[in-house]
């Protein structure tokens, strides 16, 4: 009877459940989205147990229509959005307030008080971050500071804290029955509160921010049996891998080597290079992050640089302003034009993340004149992810003094030909995409098949990957140069809107 390895991939706006085989190719998949809660400006919300529902849900269809059975799957993987924080009590399994999302700013204010002792690198020596308002750290400190009674509950471990992993693995593993409180060193080096060097929660920066550690899971690693499924149709079932999304599509993606990166084009976008056991600290505004850590094996750091808006732009255009009836269309109308008509459009959204950190930035649309119609501001929506990428790989090549020469990619924007032909073009490497586009799940799919014998050694998973499909740069170096500069020159126009 063949085997499988089962991925939930915990997503931004929809949950989906896929099978893999051990060639690392799909035999079954469900999906569904859950509802953006925007309680008002700057502010993002998920209900915790929503997604934990659609988590069942997903589970459940794909095992149904693919006839696959429980005891066909070998181990579990999660992955999951990162810096989304939720806050729950250990007795009921009830959220003590809605997940508060990783693209939410409330926690401005937080930041800034802190940035007032030491900048805004104050923690970045030991997390490899800046403060800001993506993090979960400043997330957990608004839910104590303002859920009356929570801080308290929390310091008698009455409360728990997870980003959403954590959330899915505990009720996964039984609940309120003895459920497992666990992460792994990816996710909790999205909370600006685990130490790099340790691996461990920093014991000074929780200080800083009144969080009691009672409330914290344990930090594992990403690849381990961490223990079994006693809810819902996969009971038994070993969860054994999590990864935050970003890592897991560079564990997908092969990129084991340093030097090699990979870029995912989903709600945000979001680069990782392998830079190997060495942490290296940017200086040109991206992240240190985990990479991911093997079992017993040291841990793989990488660099990052975050995008906050990429698809979130076009479910824009379509929910927002009704330019298009489905993401699908952006590329068709795209495509009847020529070029932008000279207009940049800055999806400063949520601020800018890397490399400005601007909380102040707010998004613009510059160069309108009266030739610009729908079809352009299409284009233009779709070149903005292209500049943005652009904007991180240079900061890239700067921090780890190594050029890159290709680009692997992955995500739900990878099927739109204009866009992976302009990223190429603005670029000036070839942009690859590989058969396997799901490599988030693919990642978290691997780690647990590894945890659990289904593959032996990293070989094994290179031996997987396939290349699909390249696009080659075909712009003219001066045309690059001349709109690269209109796009910087854009970005300068969002700063200090936010008085």
């Amino acid at each position: 009877m063949e085997k499988y390895v089962a991925a939930i991939d915990q997503g931004t706006t929809s949950t989906r459940f896929i099978l893999f085989n051990q060639q690392g190719k799909i035999v079954a998949v469900d999906q569904r989205e859950h509802q953006q809660i925007y309680p008002q400006p700057g502010w993002v919300e998920h209900d915790a147990l929503e997604i934990w529902q659609r988590t069942l849900e997903v589970i459940h269809a794909a095992l149904t229509n693919s006839g696959v059975l429980p005891t066909q799957i070998s181990a579990l993987g999660i992955t999951n959005q990162r810096e989304t924080a939720v806050v729950w009590e250990k007795a009921t399994g009830k959220p003590v307030y809605p997940a508060i999302v990783w693209q939410d700013m409330r926690t401005d204010k937080i930041c800034n008080q802190l940035a007032e002792d030491g900048g805004i690198d104050r923690f970045r020596s030991k997390t490899g971050l800046p403060l800001a308002t993506y993090f979960s750290g400043p997330k957990i400190k608004w839910i104590l500071d303002n859920v009356p009674g929570v801080r308290a509950r929390a310091e008698s471990g009455e409360i728990m804290f997870g980003n959403i992993d954590s959330w899915i693995i505990w009720n996964l593993t039984g609940g309120v029955q003895g459920g497992v409180h666990v992460t792994d060193v990816t996710n909790a080096s999205r909370t600006l509160c685990m130490n790099l060097v340790t691996l461990d929660w920093d014991e000074d920066i929780l200080a800083v921010l009144g969080i009691p550690k009672a409330m914290l899971p344990t930090i594992q690693s990403s690849s381990q049996v961490y223990g079994g499924v006693r809810v819902g149709p996969l009971a038994g079932v070993p969860v054994a891998g999590d990864l935050g999304d970003q890592q897991a599509a560079l564990f997908g993606q092969t990129c084991y080597e340093p030097g090699e990166a990979k870029n995912t084009y989903g709600t945000g976008c979001f680069m990782l290079l392998n830079t190997g056991e060495q942490i290296v600290q940017s200086k040109n505004g991206l992240l240190t992050t985990l990479g991911y850590k093997i079992g017993s094996q040291p841990a793989v750091y990488a660099l990052e640089g975050s995008i906050a808006i990429a698809g979130a732009l076009v479910q824009w255009l379509r929910d927002n302003l009704g330019i298009i009836q489905s993401s699908a269309d952006v590329e068709t109308l795209a495509k009847s034009v020529g070029d932008s008509g000279g207009i940049y459009f800055v999806p400063a959204f949520s601020g800018l993340y890397a490399p400005y950190w601007r909380s102040d930035a707010r998004g613009a649309i510059v160069g309108l004149t009266r030739f610009i119609n729908k079809a352009h501001l299409a284009r233009a929506t779709l070149e903005a992810t292209a500049y943005q990428t652009r904007e991180v790989l240079d900061a890239m090549n700067k921090d780890s003094g190594v050029s890159l020469t290709a680009l692997k990619v992955d995500g739900g924007m990878v099927f739109n030909d204009s866009l992976m032909q302009f990223q190429a073009d603005i670029l000036g490497v070839p942009v690859i995409r590989p058969t396997v586009a799901e490599t988030t799940a693919l990642g978290a799919a691997y780690a647990a098949g590894l945890a659990v014998g289904v593959w032996k050694q990293l070989d094994d998973l290179r031996a997987n990957w396939g290349q699909d499909m390249v696009w080659q740069p075909q712009m003219e170096e001066d045309q690059r140069t001349r709109l690269y500069a209109g796009w910087k020159k854009a970005v300068t126009r969002t700063f200090d809107w936010v008085e």
